[in-house]
């Protein structure tokens, strides 16, 4: 199976001991986002952990631990975007950013690791101009050190609105027009670009519009076909395999004002507060009323075939 890290947090960069000390028990528990207490308790072991998908604007607090995942399937992607203090206030020099992309693209490989530039936003600062530069300048840097790039262009939900209120959508136009560049732009540094729950319009330009964490590029990283059950997206628009993640929301300390994830500053600050790195929970620990549930895993490697018999 497959556990995700990085749908609702940033794991690697605030709670990177939290992590290996899970990985070192052999187990976590989630609390149900939505009712929290259903709590999952999955088993962390590559018996029946196939990969674990890790997405990180810092990776670099992790990298003290990385031994500890070296038995495990791996696929990561790293987000690297033009965004200046005004936007992404905790997040780290985007070189050293880069610099830690190229450390762990050594370590697992490029068809394990991905470039994530977006979500993407058009204002007099980061203008579309800018973004063709900015877009250029990083694409250069990665070059040789990956395959991917994904991109998105910022969905204006209200958690969004509220926290960005200045934001605005961009228009059709500027869409098909950056996108088109970017495409032309990543394939001449050797990447494919795939775009995130934004339809099939940039297909016909030369983009992989089929998903950006779909268990296709689970397979490609890890060299082994996988015969996973069928899984639905978390939107509609969405073919990405997402299922046993791991994190919690609003615990984010990048605090980016465009996140999906946290709806609130001060209950991040709370919830960072609450956290305890030896608790088998990301936030608190257990609760009387608490229900758990062991999650019935199993490994979906298909041992018959290698992913590279067919490609």
């Amino acid at each position: 199976m497959i556990l995700n890290t990085g749908q609702r947090t940033d794991i690697p960069a605030f709670y990177p001991k939290w992590l290996a000390n899970r990985i070192k028990e052999g187990f976590v528990c989630v609390r149900n986002p939505y009712n929290p207490v259903q709590v999952s308790r999955y088993v962390i072991n590559p018996e029946v952990v196939d990969a674990i998908g890790f997405c990180s604007k810092n990776p670099e607090p992790f990298f003290p631990y990385l031994d500890l995942v070296k038995d495990f399937g791996q696929f990561w992607y790293i987000t690297i975007t033009p965004y200046g203090k005004d936007i992404e206030p905790m997040v780290p020099d985007k070189e050293r950013v880069i610099e830690s992309f190229k450390f762990l693209s050594g370590k697992v490989g490029t068809k394990a690791i991905g470039w994530r530039y977006d979500p993407i936003f058009v204002s007099d600062k980061y203008t579309i101009d800018y973004h063709l530069k900015a877009f250029e300048k990083m694409a250069s840097s990665l070059e040789g050190y990956t395959e991917i790039v994904v991109i998105s262009f910022i969905d204006l939900y209200e958690k969004v609105k509220r926290n960005f209120p200045e934001v605005r959508a961009v228009s059709e136009n500027d869409k098909l027009f950056l996108g088109k560049e970017i495409i032309r732009i990543a394939r001449k540094h050797g990447m494919l670009v795939k775009p995130c729950a934004e339809g099939d319009f940039l297909e016909k330009y030369g983009a992989d519009c089929r998903g950006c964490m779909t268990i296709a590029d689970y397979e490609r990283a890890i060299g082994n076909k996988l015969n996973a059950p069928k899984h639905k997206g978390a939107r509609s628009e969405c073919a990405c395999y997402l299922s046993g993640d791991i994190g919690a929301y609003d615990t984010c300390g990048h605090l980016c004002r465009y996140c999906y994830a946290n709806n609130d500053v001060s209950l991040v600050k709370t919830n960072m507060k609450n956290h305890n790195p030896d608790s088998p929970f990301l936030i608190g620990n257990y609760r009387p009323d608490d229900k758990i549930n062991d999650v019935a895993q199993k490994s979906w490697i298909n041992g018959q075939m290698s992913i590279f018999d067919f490609v």
